[in-house]
């Protein structure tokens, strides 16, 4: 029998914070093999394989929902890690096509051939039609909802992916001067703050109170988010978190 591993070892392991593997278990996501006497969780191999899956499905743009669905049986698995990976492989096909148009560029810097303004841009967005089958694909299995960020953004020319990313920044900027000022996360001012980044959020998913207060949790407990908004500013993830929660308390009701 595989050794079981503590919720900090699966933690480090894989990324995931321990507050959101206790997330998953109090959801139902993801319970842990056994929980000692004192309440600590444990995960054996089947738990690690569930939490890889659960990860890759997240990659693929699927809700908790829709994941609990598809790992409990009421929706194939297998498929869904086909669907995947096909995503994942067109993906690596964008990036070899990205790298040969950078490498061409070079060329021509140097003096080399002249590309045309289509060459100039190959490779900058997902292929339309290998993207439209694979978000049919999933619309399929799951619906609609299962792959609304893809829909929203797989046509978007690069002048818009510019544009929204500018409006993120500048929300994030906003928000950063307000932490950095000492401003209540639930200041007025803040909340405004907040709206313009619920604004850019929504070129991606329209969320509602609840899903928008755990995007928040999610900025504050999962590593990967916590550490480039701190970078940005130290303690600017709990305080992101704390704004986000007010502006959906004061605003979304």
């Amino acid at each position: 029998m595989d050794e079981p591993m503590s919720i900090a070892q699966v933690s480090k392991a894989s990324g995931v914070t321990s507050r959101t593997l206790r997330h998953y278990d109090g959801i139902g996501l993801l319970p842990p093999a056994f929980a000692d006497a004192s309440g600590r969780r444990f995960y054996r191999r089947d738990q690690l394989i569930r939490l890889q899956q659960i990860l890759l499905l997240r990659e693929l743009g699927l809700g908790l929902d829709t994941i609990a669905e598809i790992l409990d049986g009421t929706a194939d698995r297998a498929e869904a890690l086909r669907l995947h990976r096909k995503w994942l492989l067109a993906e690596r096909d964008r990036l070899d096509r990205l790298a040969g148009t950078v490498a061409r560029t070079i060329n021509e810097l140097e003096g080399g051939e002249r590309m045309s303004a289509k060459e100039l841009f190959d490779g900058f967005s997902p292929d339309s039609e290998t993207a439209k089958q694979l978000a049919r694909e999933a619309a399929d299995r799951w619906g609609s909802q299962a792959t609304q960020s893809h829909e929203r953004s797989r046509n978007w020319s690069t002048e818009k992916w510019a544009a929204v990313n500018r409006q993120g920044g500048e929300a994030t900027d906003r928000l950063i001067e307000l932490a950095r000022a000492g401003v209540p996360a639930d200041d007025e001012r803040v909340l405004d703050a907040v709206a313009a980044h619920r604004a850019w959020l929504e070129h991606h998913w329209t969320p509602d109170a609840e899903s928008y207060t755990g995007l928040g949790r999610l900025y504050a407990d999962d590593e990967r988010f916590r550490s480039r908004y701190d970078k940005l500013n130290p303690g600017f993830a709990e305080y992101l978190r704390d704004a986000i929660a007010a502006y959906a308390r004061a605003r979304m009701g």
